[in-house]
């Protein structure tokens, strides 16, 4: 059974020495009897009726929407407001672009229209994971004004878990868990786990993330998420662990749970998610028809997948090569290069320098390809070499000395946070 639940909190102990104080059963005690007469229930009804009642009805924009179909989901049957609406530049916002943004109607006990906001991803991209766009609409007077602020996004912390039973994305899709967070999971455990042909029907996850609110509201756009806080992986009866810690000198990064940085010189592959087709050996080519080596290794991905650098370096070609077709070739020192080919977009260029992650290009068929796949080789001081062995080959800094007792309690921390989600996902029945 896959659930998630919300952590609400924890709990502090703190312990002193009391002050010496009598015994309080040796203190006199005397006992006050008064009959309190409630008042009737005309009168109770009277007082109720005087406070002013207001009504919350909540709904997300759609992609046919317009002013008055939107208030009249909510309820609100106001020609006015409806066209306040539709002249204003802050309202109009709300039927442009995408939908699924998330707008909250109070009204009076009458049913009159109070106020109205609106909360969604805001214009630049850059922010979108950091904050959210708030338009409020509000009634002073007889006239309706709007107002539109960026504000920042509030962080929740939540536990899931989840057993695979036909793929992982199906897995954290029972499990409530956006599609970023399945990414996040299959990087962090890339190093180790080979997600192409390693996973197991019967593999579990527990998962401590973040999840983005805005204004308390859980965050419903696509592309906001938070950052995985803890996890851990059960692949084939070996277990993996990860969790996110700020090092003695205050830099944060992922670590196993013995102290290993997870941050390796090379993923271990460019592509999230695909299927080997074509390994580090001898094979038939596909268009030459005779037995050759091949110096790399294939993934089928459908064209336009993103495809990233495996590690830190500068490109040094980005265009044509023959057979290749569009070619990214990047240099990450200690003579170590990295080749990805046959691609339909190239988006970098010769002499910039990109980072462990970052996107290249997407995959295609150009050259010699005779379907959409992604040609990938590894190169030390020239010589070719299996692309799958490099990502385990790669050292890791260690948490020693000083700095390890904070980092073994931090590890106990989320540990406590992972045994829950496991429980949640071993328990049917339980849920959200």
């Amino acid at each position: 059974m896959l659930s998630s639940l919300l952590l609400a909190g924890t709990a502090i102990t703190a312990f002193g020495i009391a002050p010496m104080a009598p015994d309080p059963a040796q203190l006199p005690r005397r006992q006050i009897t008064e009959a309190i007469e409630p008042p009737g229930l005309p009168a109770q009804l009277l007082a109720l009726a005087s406070h002013d009642l207001v009504l919350a009805r909540a709904e997300q924009t759609r992609a046919s929407d317009n002013a008055e179909s939107l208030l009249r989901r909510l309820g609100i049957y106001e020609p006015q407001l409806a066209t306040f609406m539709r002249q204003n530049n802050d309202t109009r916002r709300l039927f442009e672009g995408r939908p699924g943004k998330q707008v909250l109607a109070r009204v009076n006990a009458d049913g009159r229209p109070l106020e109205l906001v609106a909360r969604f991803a805001p214009p630049n991209t850059e922010q979108s994971s950091t904050h959210f766009t708030r338009v409020t609409i509000e009634r002073v007077g007889d006239q309706w004004r709007a107002n539109s602020e960026l504000a920042p996004l509030g962080a929740q912390v939540r536990v899931a878990g989840g057993t695979i039973q036909t793929s992982l994305f199906a897995a954290t899709d029972e499990a409530r868990l956006s599609d970023s967070i399945a990414v996040q999971m299959v990087e962090l455990f890339a190093g180790d786990i080979d997600f192409h042909r390693e996973i197991r029907r019967g593999d579990t996850f527990s998962v401590v993330y973040e999840s983005l609110s805005a204004d308390g509201q859980p965050v419903t756009w696509a592309e906001e998420t938070g950052r995985i806080l803890a996890a851990e992986f059960q692949n084939s009866g070996k277990v993996h662990q990860v969790m996110w810690y700020a090092d003695g000198n205050g830099k944060p990064g992922y670590y196993s749970f013995d102290g290993q940085s997870r941050r390796r010189t090379f993923l271990a592959s460019p592509l999230a998610f695909s299927r080997m087709t074509s390994g580090f050996s001898m094979r038939m080519h596909p268009i030459l028809q005779s037995w050759r080596r091949h110096l790399g290794v294939d993934y089928a991905a459908p064209t336009g997948t993103d495809v990233r650098a495996v590690g830190d370096g500068i490109v040094d070609f980005a265009g044509w090569q023959n057979g290749y077709g569009n070619v990214v070739q990047i240099a990450h020192g200690g003579d170590r290069v990295t080749l990805y080919a046959h691609l339909s977009r190239i988006e970098v260029k010769h002499g910039q320098r990109v980072e462990q992650g970052h996107r290249v290009g997407k995959v295609g068929a150009t050259g010699w390809a005779t379907g959409p796949h992604l040609h990938f080789e590894f190169r030390l001081r020239g010589q070719h070499q299996d692309p799958t062995r490099m990502a385990r080959s790669a050292e890791a800094q260690t948490i020693v000395g000083p700095n390890r007792p904070r980092f073994e309690e931090a590890v106990r921390a989320v540990q406590r946070q992972l045994d829950i989600a496991e429980t949640l996902r071993d328990s049917p029945g339980q849920g959200e």
